[in-house]
C-alpha cells in the first residue's frame, strides 16, 4: 500500500503529534508499506528531502507566524499529483490538513484531528475561528476520522456533527517501564512539553512555595520560556526550577522513573500523550481537567484538579506522590497500527467510497 502522511510538523521537530505521525510511518514501513511525509516544516538546518528509516520525508516551506498554522498552498497540488492510496493527514489545528483535502481525488483520505477546540492565545483564537468553515469541509470530505481519546470524539461530534472512531496515541510501554530512575540530591516533580502559555508550568512553578521539599524540573523548549524563568525569580524558586531544553529519548524515561510526580497542567490537550508515558514508568501523575487530560483523571494513578491555584495545585500534588501509579493497560504502537490499517481498508479497491 502506497501511503502518504501530511502534516505541519516532522521529527527531529518535537511534539506529540510529530511523534505519533513518525512512529505509524515507521511501523508501517515494517510491515512493507511505501510511506512519504510531507511536512511544511522546511528552514535552514533540516533536509528538505531525505529518508529515514525508510519514511520518505518531503518538506515543504510555509508560512508559520509564532509557530503556528504552517499556510502551505503548494501541499494541496503535491498531494493531487503523488499518486497514494492512501493519503492520511493529521492536525486540525494546522493548516496542512486543509491543502490535503483540496488535493484529495480519489484516494482514500483518513484525517486523525488531534483536535482540541481552541486556544489559549487570542490572536490565534480568533484566526481558528475564521479558519472553522474551512476546516469543517476538510475534515467532512475525510473518509474516516479518527480521534485519540474519548474526549475529542465528543468535541468532534459537538463541534463538526462528526462520529469519529477512537484510535488512541500508542506507546513504547516497555521504554519507560524499564528505565532506571534519574538520581539527584533531592526528590522532583517533572513536567515535560513544550514551553507555551497554555501548556501551564506556570501553574506549577506558583506551587512551589508550598512545596519547599521539591525541585521543578521541566523538559522541553519553546517561545515562553522567557516568561517561564521571570515567573520564577519573581516567585522566589529560581533555584528550585531547573529548566532541561531538548530532554533525548534515551534521558527521558530515567526523568519519568525518577520522579516523585509528574505534573501537567495544560488548557487544551486531544490526547495527553505525557501522561501516558509518566504512568508506564510509574510515576504518578496530577492532571488539569481541562480537555482531554480529564480522560485520564479517572485512572489509577492520576489525580485532577480544576482550580490552577497555588494552593490547589500544591495539595493535588501531595495526593499524587503517595499514590500508585497503577498498571492500567495503555496502548502499544503495535496494536495502534493494527487498527490503523483496518481503516485503511483495501485502498485499492474501486468501490471503497
Amino acid at each position: 500500500m502506497k501511503v502518504l502522511f501530511v502534516t505541519h510538523r516532522y521529527p527531529p521537530r518535537a511534539g506529540g503529534v510529530e511523534t505519533h505521525v513518525r512512529e505509524l510511518a515507521t511501523r508501517l514501513v515494517d510491515r512493507g508499506h511505501d510511506v512519504t511525509v510531507f511536512s511544511a516544516d522546511a528552514e535552514s538546518g533540516v533536509e528538505r528531502r531525505r529518508v529515514e528509516n525508510g519514511v520518505r520525508i518531503r518538506r515543504f516551506a510555509s508560512a508559520s507566524p509564532g509557530d503556528a498554522f504552517y499556510a502551505s498552498p503548494q501541499l494541496a497540488l503535491a498531494v493531487r499529483r503523488f499518486g497514494a492510496d492512501v493519503v492520511h493527514a493529521h492536525n486540525y489545528h494546522a493548516f496542512p490538513l486543509f491543502f490535503a483535502a483540496l488535493g484529495i481525488t480519489d484516494e482514500r483520505f483518513v484525517v486523525t484531528t488531534h483536535y482540541h477546540g481552541g486556544s489559549a492565545d487570542g490572536v490565534r483564537d480568533a484566526l481558528l475561528s475564521l479558519y472553522q468553515p474551512f476546516g469543517r469541509w476538510a475534515v467532512r470530505r475525510a473518509d474516516d476520522v479518527i480521534a485519540v481519546s474519548d474526549w475529542e470524539r465528543e468535541r468532534l461530534r459537538a463541534d463538526f456533527g462528526i462520529d469519529a472512531t477512537v484510535v488512541p496515541n500508542g506507546l513504547r510501554v516497555d521504554r519507560f517501564a524499564t528505565a532506571n530512575p534519574e538520581r539527584r540530591d533531592g526528590p522532583y516533580l517533572l513536567s515535560v512539553g513544550r514551553l507555551e502559555e497554555y501548556k501551564g508550568v506556570q501553574h506549577a512553578i506558583r506551587a512551589l512555595p508550598e512545596l519547599p521539599e521539591y525541585e521543578l524540573l521541566v523538559a522541553g523548549r519553546g517561545p515562553y520560556r522567557t516568561e517561564l524563568k521571570r515567573l520564577a525569580r519573581e516567585t522566589g524558586v529560581a533555584d528550585r526550577v531547573t529548566f532541561l531544553g531538548f530532554v533525548d529519548d534515551d534521558r527521558l524515561p530515567q526523568l519519568y522513573a525518577g520522579a516523585d510526580a509528574y505534573v501537567t497542567l495544560s488548557a487544551f490537550e486531544a490526547y495527553g500523550m505525557t501522561v501516558a508515558e509518566a504512568l508506564a514508568a510509574g510515576t504518578p501523575c496530577v492532571v488539569r481537567l481541562a480537555g482531554a487530560l480529564t480522560d485520564w483523571a479517572d485512572r489509577e494513578g492520576c489525580v485532577g484538579v480544576s482550580d490552577p491555584s497555588p494552593t490547589s495545585v500544591a495539595t493535588r500534588i501531595r495526593d499524587a506522590v503517595d499514590r500508585d501509579a497503577g498498571t492500567a493497560e495503555l496502548a502499544d504502537w503495535d496494536a495502534v497500527v493494527d487498527s490503523l490499517v483496518a481503516r485503511y481498508g483495501d485502498a485499492g479497491s474501486d468501490d471503497r467510497r
